[in-house]
């Protein structure tokens, strides 16, 4: 654990100097050269700085062990980062898309951005591929859902910068200062999209859901495997962070000693640990053959 609290740090450090540096350049050269789009890509960059803040805080605290309080230990503290991290983003696209809308609607007179603002949206494409490939490098190095998800912010942000470059450069070409901000409306919409996709997978694992069948083919696999062990249901698995947990049922024969019995569950326990080596806990209960129970929750092969 304190390997992956160590790469959670050095991620985290990576993202919040690249985001600094990247930003107070958008931001600057946004405002000396006019480019709304520009600006808009700047504050963007600047949420990142945050986000990234929250990563570093929270990378101190997934490496905490389990307490009175906190059994499972304090995984979950990523899920919840990644959930405040989408909130920010969709703050800083909504803000953006009524500031734009606004300047739009309102009909205020545009000028040509200076061509600096090129420049830097060029050394913003560069740098954020590399901050995005850090941050997908070391998230699943880690196997933390936060880095993850910072990553897909980062490689978004990506194809805004794409954008406002090809924005820029139709505003230069045609001489039209509105596609400016016409390119800065689009990428509010843009990082909009990014934050409810983040939210979306924050919200599954604190819902304890599975992305499609999730590891629950690794699961019965493994049971399969353990002699003895049979028609393995009411399985249910979740995401604490980087770990899961897996409760189920199997089913033995009903002549077994309760030694036996138990020998039979540490197989499966052990085989479902082999297969899933992020799994943190297996709650095996066990049935006799043929028992007939109420299953209303859980999966089965």
């Amino acid at each position: 654990m304190e390997a992956r609290a160590s790469i959670l740090h050095r991620a985290s450090i990576i993202a919040v100097v690249g985001n600094a540096l990247l930003a107070a350049a958008k931001l600057t050269v946004g405002l000396v050269s006019g480019s709304l789009a520009v600006l808009s890509d700047g504050i963007d960059t600047s949420t990142d700085v945050v986000i990234a803040l929250v990563a570093l805080f929270t990378s101190r605290i997934v490496d905490k062990p389990g307490d009175r309080e906190h059994p499972y230990g304090h995984s979950r503290a990523e899920t919840v980062a990644t959930t405040i991290l989408a909130f920010i983003v969709f703050f800083a696209g909504s803000q953006l898309l009524v500031r734009t809308a606004s300047s739009l609607i309102s009909g205020e007179a545009a000028t040509m951005p200076a061509p600096m603002a090129l420049a830097v949206t060029l050394v913003s494409i560069v740098g954020k591929l590399l901050l995005s490939w850090s941050q997908f490098h070391y998230g699943k190095k880690a196997g933390s859902s936060m880095l993850i998800a910072n990553g897909k912010n980062m490689r978004g942000d990506v194809v805004i910068s794409v954008s406002v470059l090809v924005g820029l450069g139709f505003s230069f070409a045609l001489h039209l200062p509105i596609l400016d901000r016409v390119t800065a409306l689009l990428v509010s919409f843009w990082i909009i999209k990014v934050a409810a996709g983040i939210f979306r997978e924050a919200n599954l694992e604190l819902m304890d859901g599975t992305a499609g069948a999730g590891p629950y083919g690794e699961v019965f696999a493994a049971v399969a495997t353990v002699p003895g062990a049979g028609n393995p249901h009411r399985t249910r698995v979740r995401r604490l962070g980087s770990i899961l947990i897996v409760d189920l049922d199997i089913e033995v024969e009903p002549q077994l000693s309760v030694a036996s019995a138990h020998d039979i569950a540490l197989a499966v326990e052990q085989a479902i640990k082999r297969a899933l080596p992020e799994v943190y806990d297996v709650i095996v209960h066990i049935e006799p053959k043929g028992n007939t129970e109420d299953e209303r929750f859980g999966l089965r092969p």
